[in-house]
């Protein structure tokens, strides 16, 4: 734990990405961008903080791209979706084709981070609003008043409790450090996830802007170096990674809206440890009272070990299978188009995978903060299922699927691939009859309503005589 300004940024001492100083510099304009950063009142982080941390974090791992390199990308994107045309019904989702450096990766998705981190950051700072306003109450029911070292440092006037009103200078305070505490830490990961990213889709959400697949050079030479494969060849393979998912999102309307929505009902349904913040608030010097670095010293990170509830592990499935299924598929049409045209297709696809299971410190920094893991969990089984289907139902029946999120596969399927391959494939072709065939399930396992005695014949089900 350092001393000073919150995650190891001080004004004269090393930020996490080895350099010395603040993100924003020293001296006087150091002070005036601390003012404005102190005074942001849009939404639980301040994202400000959170951008500058996380270009700070990049720091010189970055470079420029050149018309080459985004030429090379548009001829890998273009090529990508004339291989995958044979091999998927869903046609080209991307009607433009980037080259992206890894900061330029941080300014294009730091508004679907922002969507994703700021429902529980809303659950962290309300827990510290409610911890430090306990935590003063005991203070002043305690002992008959305050301890002297922090009553002397309220103004005359001023009792306790105004300090801990909501609308109180104490409240405002742990507001706006809340903001930057977590700013602070969500910047970072995002300066070291954009270290390893090779595209606009790697991280298994849709991060890009609607039809815009993009490559990030830097990481594309990074993702290739040792494996002994041409470069070309490298990057034409996650140009076939990123124009199949840019194909899925394009043309599954509801599917962008769906994934986003599921992390963001996994995130609203941590439970943080109010009393464990209370008790946290109770540690913190008094004499530090408005330091922020003591309020960082006391909320460690077992503080916001969030407990499990039925709710929030059924979210959490809903999203696993879901984050899977996106990533097999990508995986299935991906593998069946380069085997046909790339010699280092299936040791290029191993490197995929290992990279998926051994995630990164940027991974394990979101994992902390929002409980959630980048990478899907299930995505062999995923895209097991998928090869499956492919092979019973043809690649029009396994594409059909993704007419509507009822028609997909649950968790239990991805256990049995086979079974759901082989089950009903009557409507699969035809996504509407199968949602009303779906609709009649409920109806059809009713059990029959007992009828009274009818002297004229035997009993008969009002619902036709089942």
């Amino acid at each position: 734990m350092s001393d000073g300004f919150p995650f190891g940024f001080t004004p004269g001492g090393s930020s996490p990405s080895g350099g010395s100083g603040m993100p924003f510099g020293t001296g006087a304009p150091f002070f005036a961008e601390l003012e404005r950063l102190l005074a942001w009142h849009d939404g639980p982080v301040n994202w400000e903080l959170a951008r500058q941390v996380a270009v700070r974090t990049l720091g010189d791992a970055d470079g420029a791209v050149s018309d080459a390199e985004v030429e090379d990308v548009r001829q890998a994107v273009r090529l990508a979706d004339i291989w995958l045309d044979p091999v998927t019904t869903l046609p080209a989702g991307a009607t433009t084709a980037e080259g992206w450096t890894r900061g330029h990766w941080i300014e294009v998705t730091l508004p679907v981070w922002r969507t994703l981190c700021d429902p529980v950051a809303t659950r962290v700072a309300e827990a510290m609003r409610g911890g430090i306003s306990s935590g003063l109450a005991q203070m002043g029911d305690a002992g008959g008043g305050l301890p002297p070292e922090l009553a002397a440092q309220i103004p005359p006037g001023i009792d306790l409790s105004q300090l801990a009103a909501a609308g109180g200078p104490i409240m405002q305070m742990v507001s706006q450090v809340g903001g930057m505490l977590f700013g602070a830490q969500v910047g970072q990961a995002i300066g070291l996830l954009a270290r390893e990213v090779v595209s606009s889709t790697d991280v298994g959400l849709p991060l890009s802007p609607p039809r815009t697949a993009a490559l990030v050079p830097a990481g594309v030479e990074a993702f290739g170096s040792g494996l002994g494969i041409d470069a070309s060849e490298v990057r034409i393979y996650l140009a076939l990674r990123e124009a199949a998912s840019q194909r899925l999102y394009g043309h599954v309307p509801w599917l962008r809206a769906h994934v986003l929505g599921a992390v963001e009902e996994y995130a609203r349904g941590i439970a943080v440890d109010a009393e464990a913040v209370s008790r946290a608030m109770g540690m913190i010097d008094p004499t530090r009272i408005m330091d922020p670095a003591s309020l960082q010293e006391a909320l460690g990170a077992d503080v916001f070990d969030e407990a499990t509830t039925p709710e929030q592990t059924a979210a959490l499935a809903r999203l696993e299978t879901i984050l899977a299924l996106v990533e097999g598929w990508v995986e299935t049409v991906t593998d069946t188009a380069a085997a046909k045209n790339l010699p280092g297709a299936s040791k290029l696809r191993e490197m995929v995978r290992r990279r998926r299971a051994e995630g990164g410190p940027a991974e394990q920094t979101f994992a902390t903060l929002v409980g959630l893991n980048l990478r899907p969990r299930k995505l062999r089984e995923a895209a097991t299922l998928w090869r499956a289907v492919a092979d019973v139902r043809g690649i029009d029946g396994r594409d059909a699927l993704w007419g509507h999120p009822d028609l997909l596969p649950s968790a239990d399927d991805l256990a049995d691939p086979q079974g759901f391959a082989a089950g009903d494939t009557s409507a699969v072709g035809d996504p509407l009859a199968e949602l009303d065939r779906l609709r009649d399930t409920p109806a059809q396992e009713e059990p029959p309503r007992p009828q009274p005695p009818d002297d004229t014949g035997p009993a008969t089900d009002p619902r036709g005589g089942r």
